[in-house]
């Protein structure tokens, strides 16, 4: 491995240029393979710099991963925020359409996905408090804006029942993305045994349908 490590980073610039690259390079790599296969020795190497050097701008690999993660709901967020939303017809309609719009760009989103579902059970193990509260506000301040961008197009709901929508949103999508990608042997079992289709998870399928009942569960509720 060529070790770029006599460029060192000097300045801010360089520095903030450096992590940018590193990031890049992770999320690359997780369109090829899974989170849990993306280990601190393969990315140091893909970013041509020892694992000393990496750690120089990240404590660990899940500290990566875990910016990573924020930079990913960054994007989707300023996707949601561009994406076109027809405004009019009843809450109930407009929360079905907003459904329909959480669940089809996570769908594109699968390395947002991926970081998701394994942001508590495995990304946040190996941190320091620092880097933990950085994140938790980094993400604190994204849901923030989701319970902004759901109050404007149902402002029925109020800032609470908003908040409580997109947590829900999130959650389901931690346990469905993982379940939805079942490894070869289960997919081989589906395959042996008709009856046990009704195993088999659609992710975008699972999100709307449970975005859909919970919306339609709290704008009751707020009536």
């Amino acid at each position: 491995m060529r070790d770029m490590s006599f460029q060192r980073a000097r300045t801010d610039e360089q520095r903030n240029e450096r992590r940018r690259q590193i990031l890049a390079t992770a999320a690359a790599m997780l369109i090829e393979m899974p989170v849990a296969e993306l280990t601190l020795t393969a990315l140091s190497r893909r970013v041509c710099l020892a694992k000393a050097n990496v750690l120089r701008y990240f404590e660990s690999r899940e500290a990566v991963l875990l910016a990573l993660l924020e930079a990913e709901i960054a994007d989707w967020i300023t996707e949601l925020e561009s994406a076109a939303f027809p405004g009019g017809g009843t809450a109930g309609e407009r929360g079905d359409r907003l459904a329909e719009l959480l669940a089809s760009s996570l769908v594109r989103r699968p390395v947002l996905c991926d970081l998701i579902s394994a942001q508590a059970t495995v990304l946040e193990r190996n941190i320091s408090a620092e880097t933990a509260l950085r994140h938790k506000r980094a993400i604190h301040e994204c849901l923030t804006t989701l319970v902004q961008f759901t109050g404007r197009h149902l402002p029925e709901l109020g800032d609470e029942n908003a908040g409580a929508l997109m947590r829900t949103v999130m959650l389901i999508a931690v346990a469905a993305w993982p379940a939805s990608r079942p490894p070869q042997a289960v997919l081989d079992a589906y395959a042996a045994d008709p009856d046990l289709a009704v195993m088999c998870v659609d992710f975008a399928d699972v999100v709307r349908r449970t975005a859909e009942v919970t919306a339609s569960g709290l704008l009751a509720r707020s009536r």
